[in-house]
């Protein structure tokens, strides 16, 4: 075949794209399974830095600071996962770690299902919520800790998928940020809430937190995400603080 030729050179590029297209499989069908592991790692990560304040793994260490093994052996240990539906019914045969929350957003809400993570820690447990929202460019999420009285935030973290970097990436970046949402109250006498991210700088220390600097749609993003990710948790939730007053009546 004349490699001048117009079919040589058809020839010869279809031929390495089927190479190249062959070898990219082969290295992602033999990277999956570690590739697999890190996300399964990272999402539990996640979870956990939501709770960092009660790791028991002494002063000033987050999940961030912890090994792979350590976090794999406090979520085993530790971390009781239930699957829910937005009518607060506990849904068999689907584990709250295997829930794909992009895709669940994209459900119409009566359809979806929803992770629940209750993290035990010296006598104290834990319910931790995941939420997800939309930022300035793309979609941001969280995982937000509620204390056993179903109102009181014991921590929270966040994340994102394209922020602009010390704007809106703050929400991950800077941990004081996070770090606001403790021991604010998400309902004021009985009604839900929520925690409200105000731009300016928040006037109600219970029920408000800083927004960023310069980051307004990110922070209102925040905002709305808590509201609408938090509340469909509400019959859950609503159902868990009826259990606890009938159990203090009957004490």
């Amino acid at each position: 075949m004349d490699k001048n030729s117009t079919n040589y050179v058809l020839f010869f590029v279809v031929t390495m794209t089927v190479i190249v297209a062959f070898a990219l499989t082969s290295i992602r069908q033999a990277t999956k399974a570690t590739a697999d592991q890190n996300e399964d790692i990272f999402n539990k990560r996640a979870v956990l830095a939501a709770v960092n304040d009660y790791l028991g793994m002494g002063e000033n260490v987050g999940a961030n600071d912890l090994t792979d093994e350590q976090v794999l052996e406090i979520f085993n240990e530790k971390v009781e996962q239930t699957t829910l539906n937005t009518q607060g019914q506990e849904v068999d045969g689907i584990m709250a770690e295997d829930i794909d929350m992009a895709k669940e957003k994209k459900k119409d809400e009566s359809e979806r299902v929803l992770p629940l993570f209750k993290y035990a820690y010296e006598g104290q447990e834990f319910y931790i919520l995941s939420v997800r929202g939309n930022g300035l460019w793309d979609e941001i999420w969280g995982n937000i800790a509620l204390k056993s009285d179903i109102s009181t935030i014991a921590g929270a973290s966040f994340d994102h998928k394209g922020e602009t970097p010390g704007l809106g990436a703050e929400i991950k970046d800077n941990p004081t940020f996070s770090d606001n949402f403790k021991d604010k109250e998400i309902f004021r006498d009985g009604e839900f809430v929520s925690v409200k991210v105000r731009k300016g700088g928040a006037q109600d220390p219970t029920y408000e937190v800083d927004g960023i600097s310069g980051a307004t749609v990110t922070a209102d993003g925040v905002d709305k995400m808590l509201r609408s990710g938090i509340a469909l948790y509400l019959p859950y939730l609503n159902k868990i603080k009826g259990s606890g007053m009938e159990s203090m009546l009957q004490e």
